[in-house]
């Protein structure tokens, strides 16, 4: 689970450790990362930060099963990633 504490909303700490993850995948040779949020509104900024980052909507994965409450999201790892 990734959340940001209240004091450092809107200060780019969601955006810095999502590219250290993904630098981190690439690194490992991961080919894709697939991860799960909300599907409230309170999560739009975290889907918004997501797309941004090219994830896109998929089924659920692994384990997960539907859920109305749950949001699955994927992203094929470029061996050229830049951001």
């Amino acid at each position: 689970m990734m959340r940001t504490s209240s004091a450092y909303l809107r200060k780019g700490v969601a955006k810095r450790v999502l590219e250290h993850n993904l630098e981190e995948a690439k690194r490992r040779g991961y080919r894709r990362v697939s991860l799960e949020t909300g599907s409230l509104a309170v999560f739009d900024p975290a889907r918004m930060l997501y797309a941004s980052f090219g994830f896109h909507y998929c089924p659920p994965f692994a384990d997960y099963l539907e859920d109305p409450n749950s949001v699955f999201l994927t992203k094929e790892i470029d061996v050229f990633y830049q951001r």
